[in-house]
């Protein structure tokens, strides 16, 4: 369960950056769409925005939801309908915002060290009333500069214990324990 607050994800695609640290829009990844709908489903998400300004790929997202909730998907795997319900189609941070309310507040995330909300904090909150919240993950090399301006706060990214440092989740991964340190039952 989410708590007091409703909470929603949305994964970027722009404005994103590359491994250079310039501003691009990236594809579109099938595997995405379905495990982090699963994800936030499980975790009791009420929406996930999947955010693309191109019009052909923000259809190819709207094929593969159709297939799972209204085509032969929907028939032959059953338990994929609820998930794939809650993902919404948009071209921009902008209509995620126009949906879930101007008020929302935005969350971003990161894999680089900094944060300014830790996940225990970040659970309190979620619990008491206030507005809606939506998670922000980006794909590539991460959200770019002007969407962590937007946001009320930058999430405490998750850590590797590895000693060489390594560290390089895919966001299919990075939302999965996101989502369960944030709204899960275990221990934080």
């Amino acid at each position: 369960m989410t708590g007091s607050r409703e909470v929603a994800v949305a994964l970027l695609h722009y404005p994103v950056v590359d491994r250079q640290g310039a501003v691009v829009t990236t594809a579109v990844t099938n595997l995405d769409v379905h495990d982090i709908a699963r994800s936030a489903h499980t975790y009791g998400l009420s929406k996930f925005f999947v955010v693309h300004p191109v019009a052909a790929q923000r259809e190819l997202v709207l094929r593969i939801r159709t297939h799972w909730v209204d085509g032969s998907g929907a028939r032959r795997i059953p338990d994929r309908k609820p998930a794939m319900e809650i993902v919404r189609i948009v071209s921009s941070l902008d209509d995620v915002m126009a949906d879930v309310g101007r008020n929302a507040e935005l969350w971003a995330t990161s894999a680089a060290p900094g944060g300014t909300l830790d996940v225990g904090h970040a659970r309190e909150a979620l619990g008491a009333a206030g507005p809606p919240v939506v998670i922000l993950f980006g794909t590539g090399w991460g959200l770019a500069p002007e969407v962590h301006e937007r946001s009320a706060h930058r999430l405490v990214g998750i850590r590797s214990p590895r000693v060489d440092g390594y560290n390089h989740l895919s966001v299919r991964a990075a939302a999965a324990i996101t989502f369960d340190r944030l709204l899960g039952d275990s221990a934080v």
